[in-house]
């Protein structure tokens, strides 16, 4: 892993809505705004990696998208983990560079959100024989059965997990390309807004929006070539327990926890080294267990440490400091690269109005479904 480096990141601030703007068109200006951000040309880009889906095309996905943006790619791959897809790209695309099949790859989630051209698939997969029966539909259900189970085995409370949002919305009081920007947020309000799904109100709930991101991964060796101090690949973890949240070998706990523990092995770091978590946050739920699973508190202690955490760019240990998909918004897919590019310019000290004092070492996580597919990456900077 330690061979390759992202050199290129973009991410189109997200939308609620983009009526009259295709897939591929987000995708298109993803790609172009992290290929540009690498000083590279389309010419330089010899990988590909994309999610499910890709636009309005089901099939033949790779072939469509790399005719689209002018690419004659040797390495193309579709990566589908869900929100994990944007980190699974990332080492993927070191594997691919390791292997010799590529030596620069663009790795590109996006996803436009019309309201009267939402897409409808039919849904196959067993949930829809085992779960859906007995009104188990859904992810906000999945969600707060999870936020159910955390608080009856360790006693977290409503309160602690409402503390997750409002920190996050004083963090993208300083990140303009949030969806919530200059609308600050207490607990009694996220405590007071409706309940969407007990014990998960509307403001622990992510807003789904239009938008695209994208990383540029190449070889270290390239790298110094590159405009932007490169941000390496020291580590990674992946594991898939479940799809249907029925089947989960456990509720308060997820696969983030070997995922991570492998990324840490990898990069020979530990929780107390992190400068950054750019920590997937689709529900409040999410971050508290996955603060427990990184080790950054013990099990069980997510609520109160949720308490008394600082997120903030000034704290110890800075969390989502462009606020989180609950503030920035949830580009489909693209939510999840939307932590690797933060990560990436944090780590550079690109990130304006918003930097962290000279950060090395971030976490990045990435979740698919409900806690089902995980992926961590340890990113670090030049300096490190």
């Amino acid at each position: 892993m330690r061979g390759a480096a992202i050199v290129g990141a973009f991410e189109l601030p997200p939308q609620r809505t983009t009526p009259g703007v295709t897939s591929l068109e987000m995708i298109a200006r993803a790609a172009k705004g992290a290929t540009f951000d690498a000083g590279l040309t389309p010419q330089d880009i010899d990988g590909l990696m994309i999610g499910p889906q890709v636009g309005e095309t089901p099939q033949h996905a790779p072939a469509a998208l790399a005719e689209y943006l002018g690419l004659q790619p040797r390495f193309a791959d579709i990566v589908d983990l869900g929100g994990a897809c944007g980190p699974g790209m990332v080492w993927r695309a070191a594997a691919a560079i390791a292997a010799g099949m590529a030596d620069t790859v663009l790795c590109v989630l996006g996803n436009a959100r019309d309201p009267e051209r939402l897409p409808r698939s039919p849904n196959r997969n067993p949930i829809r024989e085992f779960d859906v029966p007995y009104g188990a539909s859904g992810a906000n259900q999945a969600y707060a059965m999870v936020a159910q189970a955390h608080m009856a085995e360790f006693g977290t409370t409503p309160e602690q997990l409402a503390q997750v949002p409002v920190k996050q919305r004083q963090n993208a009081m300083l990140n303009p390309n949030a969806v919530f920007h200059g609308k600050a947020i207490t607990v009694d309000d996220v405590l007071s807004s409706p309940m969407v799904m007990s014990p998960l109100h509307l403001l622990e709930v992510v807003m789904p929006c239009g938008g695209g991101a994208a990383v540029v991964v190449t070889s270290s060796d390239r790298a110094h070539d590159t405009p932007h101090a490169p941000v390496h690949l020291l580590g990674a973890g992946e594991m898939v327990t479940h799809r249907a949240l029925s089947q989960a070998p456990r509720l308060t706990t997820s696969p983030l926890a070997p995922a991570i523990e492998q990324a840490y092995r990898m990069a020979a770091v530990r929780a107390d080294d992190l400068d950054l978590l750019s920590i997937y946050d689709c529900y409040s739920i999410v971050v508290a267990e996955t603060i427990e699973d990184a080790g950054v508190c013990a099990k069980g202690e997510g609520g109160p440490w949720l308490e008394q955490a600082d997120f903030s760019i000034t704290s110890d240990l800075p969390i989502n400091p462009h606020g989180g998909q609950l503030s920035t918004g949830q580009s489909d897919l693209a939510g999840g690269m939307g932590h690797v590019v933060e990560a990436v310019l944090q780590l550079r000290g690109d990130a304006v109005g918003r930097q962290i004092d000279d950060p090395e070492l971030a976490l990045v996580t990435g979740n698919g479904a409900t806690l089902s597919e995980e992926v961590a990456l340890i990113l670090g900077s030049s300096r490190r």
